[in-house]
């Protein structure tokens, strides 16, 4: 098996995971898993695709660019640009975008902060945070219509190998060193959604606190 053919079996396991879970929702979401490092080449889902299907159309091969490597009718997925942010400026392999209700809800609750915070959650352990009173923020950006400028603004937010970032009303994205990393710290933060949300329904004045 080429590592082509390898990479695409490993995004493909994810996406079909991802999609047993509902996450991504009228088509939403996109997935990226990093093929070659010189030149730079990715694969990424294909727009408008059903993605609890698996099909050989799934996925596109595009470059450093975001451009297709090949001739081919399909359309890389609207957020190509990205990944192609987080491949540019970190050493990740694998990056995922889905839209969920509980992380659009978070970012419009703590949109007005820029970020969310967490502390005191054991499940910030995904992001490799270990310190007892550290605190984990995943920032929240607004949600651009223009590709270009809403890949700008969350590039400035890429700073390491592993991460996440919030768009506001939209959707968020995480990269991390291999397809594993970026699952498990996409499962983290819906955990920490979800959790925040909850403590929310039975603790109102939290919404007000420095959280």
């Amino acid at each position: 098996m080429s590592i082509l053919e390898s990479k695409w079996e490993e995004l493909a396991d994810v996406k079909t995971e991802l999609a047993e879970r509902d996450w991504f929702m009228g088509t939403s979401g996109n997935l990226a898993i990093k093929v070659n490092s010189d030149p730079v080449q990715f694969l990424v889902t294909a727009s408008g695709k059903d993605k609890r299907k698996r099909t050989d159309e799934d996925f596109l091969l595009v470059d450093q660019f975001g451009r297709p490597v090949e001739e081919t009718h399909l359309k890389p997925s609207a957020e190509t640009l990205l990944h192609v942010e987080v491949y540019k400026k970190t050493k990740a392999e694998c990056s995922l975008h889905v839209h969920t209700i509980d992380n659009n809800v978070i970012s419009e609750v703590y949109g007005d902060r820029g970020e969310v915070q967490f502390q005191g959650q054991e499940l910030i352990k995904a992001f490799n945070i270990w310190e007892e009173d550290a605190v984990l923020k995943i920032p929240i950006i607004p949600n651009y219509a223009h590709i270009p400028t809403l890949s700008k603004a969350f590039s400035e937010h890429v700073k390491g190998d592993t991460g996440a970032v919030l768009i506001r009303n939209h959707g968020i994205t995480v990269w991390g060193r291999n397809a594993f990393e970026a699952k498990k710290i996409l499962e983290a933060t819906e955990f920490l959604f979800r959790y925040q949300l909850r403590l929310l329904e039975h603790k109102p004045f939290q919404l007000f606190k420095v959280v």
